[in-house]
């Protein structure tokens, strides 16, 4: 049979910076070797993978418990002794931790981060020195767990913000799917009725109910028109599936300032559309 030409034969993959960081953990080398010898070849491939890395990647890689199963919790300590060890020779600083402040952090971030990926931590490390964090003169191991603990805390806000953008996007595309139906008028304004209900129990309930009342009452009397009323309804239903928040409810203070607001803006309602007497 004809041989295939080299040209078209399956080249291997290419071995990526996280294969050469799992290959520097697998060598044949102690954990405390690796947390006291400076490693510029580590370095590099931290570097290689930080590269283009954002916090929903490092979201999607596998997890700290994960590769304790496929790997060994002693490689994944190995490999994060690798990580803080190429994060320690990077800061220009007389004081940092020594080899035995490394092993303790690397076992203890992979007790703690169980649920996060090594990514995560490759980010926030990375974090801290991108973000200007000043080490003057020494670095300790508390400020590397406050540095980590701000990127999660980070990371955390930016998901959720992002759940709730998935959900408004959500609730739009489902009100869009209603009304491409073919339902008759009636049953078209009961789904409105049933999407525009807020719950008692939202914090902004009397707000966006009083916001729904004004628009309605211009919508009667023809000083808005009926994309600009719809539109109003489309901002309250996005507001409606946000979760109760302790931040959302305002202060006291805040509280009057808004109630006499709204009762200045209902008594300006009232004399403007106010009819003459027969």
């Amino acid at each position: 049979m004809p041989q295939a030409s080299s040209s078209t034969q399956l080249q291997p993959a290419a071995p990526t910076p996280e294969h050469g960081l799992l290959a520097l953990a697998t060598a044949p080398s102690t954990i405390s070797k690796l947390a006291s010898t400076e490693n510029p070849e580590a370095r590099l491939l931290l570097a290689e993978v930080s590269v283009g890395l954002t916090p929903l990647l490092a979201a999607q890689a596998p997890k700290v418990f994960q590769l304790n199963r496929q790997l060994g919790a002693g490689t994944v300590v190995k490999m994060l002794v690798i990580i803080l060890r190429a994060f320690v020779d990077s800061l220009k600083v007389p004081t940092k931790p020594d080899a035995a402040d490394i092993i303790e952090m690397a076992d203890t971030l992979a007790q703690t981060y169980t649920h996060d990926s090594l990514k995560d931590l490759i980010l926030a490390l990375k974090d801290m020195r991108t973000a200007g964090t000043k080490f003057y003169q020494s670095v300790d191991v508390a400020t590397i767990y406050a540095g980590i603990n701000t990127y999660f805390d980070k990371k955390a806000k930016a998901l959720e913000n992002q759940h709730y953008d998935q959900k408004a996007l959500g609730a739009s595309g489902q009100a869009v799917a209603v009304a491409a139906l073919d339902l008759s008028p009636d049953t078209q304004q009961i789904l409105k009725n049933v999407a525009s209900t807020l719950p008692d129990t939202h914090p902004l309930k009397d707000t966006l109910r009083r916001r729904l009342r004004i628009s309605k009452a211009r919508l009667h009397r023809g000083t808005i028109t009926e994309e600009q009323h719809e539109q109003t309804l489309a901002e309250n239903r996005k507001l409606t599936i946000r979760k109760d928040r302790a931040d959302w409810k305002p202060s006291p203070e805040g509280q009057k300032q808004m109630d006499k607001r709204h009762r200045a803006e209902d008594r300006r309602l009232e004399e403007k559309y106010r009819r003459p007497a027969a």
